[in-house]
């Protein structure tokens, strides 16, 4: 009999969690439509369930109507995007993680130190381009080593670094080695203030690879945390797979393995994860058990202007 062990933690983090209720209550308490800019988070599942609820997703601003709520995504916006949906007197519900936010706040103090400044992290992913529209004044974006060696600043330059926050130590561990090498001036964010859920759900995986034979993860393909997963258990050197649900399972994956490991991205449901559990069922018979793990109780505050909506404006005071 095969074993499946789920890793611990996997899928949701509070940053996720967060976002999606933003646009739940929102719907609740104005109902459809409420509007949101690009996918809330990084899952098609996620997604098409608001959608049913009554969440149009746009891609840009110009698209809600004047005076609509418009939700910005847990990958947070540019100052620009900001911006616009002032001017287009929109109802904004900012769904930004706050982990992200704070990466924002620690870019434009690294500015105002009049330190070079240099976002550890992917071109053209969303985060990454709401972080560099966040900050005044020119970021260096370094995705690899060999980014750091064309860096066109002097060797004297102050830098400080940020970093996307689905990364985690061990993903920028020799770009910032690369950064302190090439600049003895180099400062950078504590340990500490990586993202919990990326460094935990990675750590995970790890400790996964080392009681399995195989590695699936659950998470959509445009997931940055959910492909880090699956090139770790590669990198550990098991077969591994990243799928956004059951019905990408290939039973042939599972011939001749005896423990399967289960994981799965910050950004999909549990419920994926018992789905692909259920189709391994009908393949063969399997036990299931969970790994020893870190417990996550982290919960972020909603906006407090989603309590506002809603609401009668109030009365004009007279006199």
């Amino acid at each position: 009999m095969a074993k499946i062990v789920l890793a611990q933690p996997r899928g949701f983090c509070a940053g996720v969690i967060r976002a999606i209720d933003i646009v739940d209550q929102a719907l609740d308490r104005v109902g459809a439509p409420v509007y949101v800019r690009h996918e809330i988070v990084h899952n098609r599942h996620v997604v098409e369930k608001l959608r049913a609820k009554g969440a149009v997703f746009v891609e840009e601003l110009n698209e809600v109507p004047a005076g609509e709520v418009a939700v910005f995504s847990a990958h947070g916006v540019s100052r620009e995007v900001e911006a616009e949906a002032k001017a287009g007197e929109l109802q904004v519900l900012d769904a930004t993680c706050p982990l992200v936010r704070k990466v924002h706040f620690q870019g434009r103090r690294y500015m105002k130190q009049g330190r070079n400044l240099v976002m550890i992290g992917h071109a053209g992913h969303p985060e990454v381009v709401g972080t560099l529209g966040q900050i005044d004044g020119k970021v260096w974006l370094a995705g690899t080593v060999a980014d750091v060696a064309a860096l066109p600043l002097p060797a004297d330059a102050p830098i400080a670094y940020v970093t996307q926050t689905t990364l985690s130590v061990d993903d920028t561990r020799e770009i910032i080695a690369a950064l302190q090498s090439r600049f003895p001036d180099v400062i950078g964010p504590d340990v500490k203030d990586i993202c919990y859920a990326t460094q935990n759900r990675q750590e995970a995986v790890r400790d996964l690879c080392r009681v399995s034979d195989m590695i699936l993860v659950v998470g959509a393909p445009n997931s940055s945390n959910s492909n880090r997963l699956r090139e770790i258990g590669e990198e550990e050197g098991l077969p591994s797979f990243l799928i956004e649900d059951a019905s990408q399972l290939d039973p042939a994956w599972l011939e001749q393995v005896e423990v399967i490991g289960l994981t799965a991205g910050a950004s999909a449901p549990e419920e994926l994860v018992q789905g692909v559990v259920d189709r391994i069922r009908a393949y063969l018979p399997v036990t299931v058990e969970k790994l020893d793990g870190i417990e996550e109780n982290i919960e972020f505050r909603l906006p407090p202007e989603l309590r506002k909506l809603g609401q009668p404006a109030p009365a004009p005071v007279e006199g």
